[in-house]
């Protein structure tokens, strides 16, 4: 039977951000902080991680963010990562899974398969890296989360897409594994923490409408409403959001 006790909501909650220096990092950064969680964000590129967490603080003052380049390809370096910030921290309450990459061709033809390797790593070996280095922390929470974002591709591949899609297909198939670790670890009750799937069609930013400003960007999420769906997965019961695929894109109809 488990004995979590699942306090909801973020206040206090200590949340490491994977892949935190992109546009949706950045966003993810700021309601994370702005709702009262300490944010422990990594990223392989240390001068954009620098400004993404600059960022934060400023707009946040007061609120605790953190930043460490982190070769998440390492899975010693990325369990290195976890145990740090739980042993700092006293708790880890979510990993955001922010590690993003496309490459696609104009025809199923002229598919590259480096293109695969490439997004082998980027979409797939990070989030099972991610995942084993986090799962025992965030058992231990009460409130963990895992969020991994995903995007309808992986349900509805297209000839060009096929390495793309299948990437994030395997990066569904191994947060929805951890999902039942979760499940089994409650026995008959609530789980201890929660792996849950947010699923987009593309994602879109202030940057990239000032660049494209005739652009309509049909069917895409704003990276401030992907930050609030994230952080609202720490208001909802772990055993309604652990394995969950919740979409923020257009549903496909069966």
């Amino acid at each position: 039977m488990n004995t979590s006790t699942d306090q909801g909501g973020l206040d206090g909650a200590v949340v490491a951000v994977a892949g935190a220096a992109g546009p949706a990092g950045r966003a993810a950064l700021m309601r994370l902080a702005e709702a009262g969680a300490a944010v422990v964000a990594s990223d392989a590129d240390a001068g954009r991680l620098a400004e993404a967490v600059d960022a934060a603080r400023y707009a946040h003052h007061g609120a605790t963010v953190t930043g460490d380049t982190v070769d998440l390809l390492d899975l010693d370096a990325t369990r290195a990562w976890a145990d740090r910030t739980e042993r700092e921290f006293g708790r880890i309450d979510g990993l955001v899974h922010l590690v993003g990459g496309w490459r696609g061709s104009a025809t199923f033809a002229e598919t590259d398969l480096g293109d695969w390797n490439v997004l082998e790593d980027l979409l797939v070996r990070t989030v099972q890296h991610t995942s084993l280095a986090f799962e025992g922390g965030l058992g231990r929470s009460g409130r963990g989360r895992y969020v991994l974002i995903s995007a309808e591709g992986a349900s509805r591949p297209t000839a060009g897409n096929a390495a793309y899609a299948a990437a994030k297909a395997a990066a569904e198939a191994w947060t929805l594994a951890l999902a039942d670790a979760f499940r089994k670890a409650g026995g008959d009750g609530e789980p201890p923490a929660a792996a849950t799937i947010l699923v987009v069609k593309a994602l879109v930013h202030d940057a990239m409408r000032a660049e494209r400003p005739n652009a309509r960007f049909a069917g895409f999420t704003d990276v401030k409403e992907l930050a609030e769906a994230i952080a609202g997965l720490w208001d909802r019961p772990a055993q309604e959001v652990n394995a969950a695929r919740l979409w923020l894109a257009a549903q496909p109809t069966p």
